[in-house]
């Protein structure tokens, strides 16, 4: 893999072992085993219900394993950017009031913003191309002008660590493209980058990576020799409805091999 600029904050490697994961103890992933490099620019792809978005909960710290564990993120900050942020566009909040929460491990509960902490307010608001949207209320800004707003909260966050669920869903082309280029500059200044995808053409085009999910790792490695058409249809056919009376299965050594899939 490349080597890329150390980042302020030098991002961990990440180590699923032997993951499983689900909901009152229904297994949604199972017996996921795979190394994510320092710096390291990872989609993760899958079917729907393939359990792209309950993986990164996880590594999010959200979602307590039911088997296995998520190695190498216990000391470091994480970013978090679901699905759906659970924000309430109508409450009363100022797109600079939301992206200054990204400095909440700075200032904490009751701290207070100095002049240096809106600056870099302003420069986070310049570089997803919403300067000048400070005092707008939340609940006028577009799909696409909130994405960007959430992404100027992940800026000020800055941690080693950005995690993303399905980031340019409904959004327009523009943004994408904006944001594609702000997770290229993260990935040359070293951050590690996961995100869940379902474009394969933008990833194709923009990520090194690639873990292909079907509730069970499919392949796992550089994305010219994971996104093939037999490993999709092989994830494809993986791909099984979600059963309420599914019992946990055991460890099978038999998913940690390279490409289908790799430890």
């Amino acid at each position: 893999m490349q080597a890329h600029p150390a980042a302020a904050s030098s991002p961990p490697a990440i180590a699923l072992r032997n993951l499983t994961l689900g909901y009152e103890q229904h297994p949604a992933v199972h017996h996921l085993s795979i190394t994510i490099d320092p710096g390291s620019l990872v989609a993760v792809v899958g079917p729907n219900g393939a359990g792209k978005s309950t993986l990164v909960k996880a590594m999010a710290g959200r979602l307590r394993p039911i088997q296995g564990r998520v190695e190498g993120l216990e000391h470091h900050r994480v970013a978090w950017l679901p699905q759906h942020s659970g924000i309430d566009r109508s409450f009363p909040m100022s797109v600079q009031e939301l992206v200054m929460l990204g400095l909440w491990h700075e200032v904490g509960a009751l701290g207070r913003f100095t002049p240096a902490h809106h600056a870099s307010c302003h420069r986070a608001l310049d570089a997803v191309g919403l300067l000048g949207f400070e005092r707008r209320s939340i609940d006028t800004l577009s799909g696409g002008q909130m994405q960007r707003a959430l992404f100027a909260r992940l800026i000020l966050q800055d941690a080693p660590v950005v995690l993303l669920d399905e980031p340019f869903a409904a959004v327009d082309q523009r943004t994408t493209d904006d944001l594609l280029a702000l997770l290229h500059r993260w990935h040359v200044q070293g951050k590690t980058v996961v995100a869940v995808l379902h474009d394969l053409s933008q990833v194709r085009a923009h990520f090194p990576q690639t873990l292909l999910l079907a509730r069970e790792p499919v392949a796992w490695g550089a994305t010219g020799e994971v996104l093939t058409p037999a490993h999709w249809q092989r994830a494809l056919r993986m791909q099984e409805p979600f059963d309420d009376d599914a019992t946990l299965c055991a460890p099978a050594s038999t998913h940690a091999h390279r490409h289908g899939v790799s430890a």
